[in-house]
């Protein structure tokens, strides 16, 4: 990166009254593995390579650090480096999955708190409340909310959130329980479809958080040259980062950092924070106007509209998802990481929900696209998307060793 780095911008989290970052340390890349190791198995190099990341995101004023008890051995690592950090300039933010009952969440929680070896999280989130499930587990009485309520209490958890890769619905019906003050979640320009959780919680002054911009979002970080040249004269991944912050009421976007350095191309997008749209208009043209001359105004228009939930698709196949993939594989050369995610269906479970459409009964697929004005267009560009994206079946990274 050349010259110095911008000021970082911070920005109230909603009701938590934080000063968050618009970049946030992102703790499930530079930790040594998805499993929990014990600290002296630890690599020497790979505790070296973490404790720089941290210092690197402080140096930048990235000062919102973010992990999981789902992120194997990250929060122990990160146990060895936090404690020497002034403990009021920081931002920790860690998750945990809903369990059983309030007490295996309490149980959950005193594990993180003895890895991260602090005295209290300013930041405690349910991690994947992703079904309806999930949901229950969550808000239940003596579920996961009253022991985050106990610990809120206690002092030893200052914020309350949740973070979500399940559908819109299920998000809507999360933030309007009013239990939370933030939430984290999946929005990005290749994939807007959570657009009405980031209004609804700004309606309820909540944090948002942006998950994985840069991976989930597109694989940007290894942009085809296509899509490179349609962004022009930002990265992709700036586009993307600055499309996210041009909103006002998305508060921060999650930088998976593995190693220092993969901090510096996101501080582009900073730069361009003071007027966005004359940086944006541009862009958001040029990716338009492809999409129109390789798919047609009328498919462009017209492909989300009226399309049913995978739930009410026989075979639970998220249309949704695979046209999204298929539009940006074609338009954009986006298809490594459609054929990354498309191969994801199947194996995801409900952290990517739904199934690829080899198991789709195509007979009963004109009833579910009645609401649909391109129906008859759907079955072939579904039969076009398989033969793009279909390939071996693929693991989420935390089912990695």
């Amino acid at each position: 990166m050349l010259g110095n780095p911008p000021e970082m911008i911070y920005r109230r989290y909603g009701k938590t009254e934080l000063q968050m970052p618009v970049l946030s340390c992102g703790g499930m890349r530079y930790q040594h593995g998805w499993q929990d190791h014990p600290l002296d198995e630890i690599p020497a190099d790979s505790q070296e390579n973490l404790e720089a990341c941290i210092h690197r995101a402080i140096e930048l004023g990235i000062n919102h650090i973010e992990t999981a008890r789902g992120y194997g051995c990250s929060e122990a690592q990160l146990g060895l480096v936090l404690p020497t950090l002034p403990r009021d300039e920081i931002i920790v933010q860690t998750k945990i999955g809903p369990g059983a009952n309030a007490d295996e969440f309490l149980a959950g929680f005193e594990t993180s708190m003895s890895r991260l070896k602090l005295d209290y999280v300013d930041l405690l989130s349910v991690h994947g409340v992703n079904n309806d499930e999930c949901v229950d587990l969550t808000l239940k009485k003596n579920g996961a909310l009253t022991a985050m309520q106990k610990l809120r209490d206690q002092g030893v958890a200052r914020h309350l959130g949740f973070s979500t890769h399940g559908p819109l619905p299920l998000i809507l019906k999360v933030i309007e329980s009013d239990a939370f003050e933030y939430v984290n979640l999946h929005w990005y320009y290749f994939d807007q479809f959570n657009a009405a959780a980031i209004d609804a919680a700004r309606e309820r002054d909540m944090g948002v958080f942006i998950i994985s911009p840069s991976d989930k979002g597109g694989m940007l970080y290894q942009p085809p040259a296509k899509l490179s040249a349609l962004t022009a004269p930002l990265t992709p991944m700036a586009f993307n980062d600055l499309f996210c912050l041009a909103r006002p009421d998305v508060h921060t976007l999650s930088i998976g950092a593995a190693r220092p350095t993969d901090f510096d191309a996101h501080l582009d997008a900073l730069r361009y924070l003071d007027d966005p749209p004359s940086t944006l208009e541009p862009i958001l043209k040029s990716l338009a106007d492809e999409l129109v001359r390789v798919h047609g105004e009328e498919w462009a228009s017209n492909w989300m509209k009226g399309l049913p939930p995978a739930s009410a698709v026989p075979g639970d196949v998220p249309l949704y998802h695979v046209l999204r993939l298929y539009n940006i594989a074609k338009a954009y050369d986006m298809t490594e990481y459609g054929k990354f995610r498309y191969n994801l269906l199947g194996n995801g479970d409900h952290w990517f929900a739904g199934n690829k459409l080899d198991a789709l009964e195509w007979d009963q697929l004109d009833d579910c696209l009645a609401g649909s004005p391109v129906a008859d267009l759907i079955p072939g560009k579904l039969h076009e998307a398989h033969e793009i994206l279909d390939g071996d079946p693929l693991k989420r990274l935390s089912q990695s060793e």
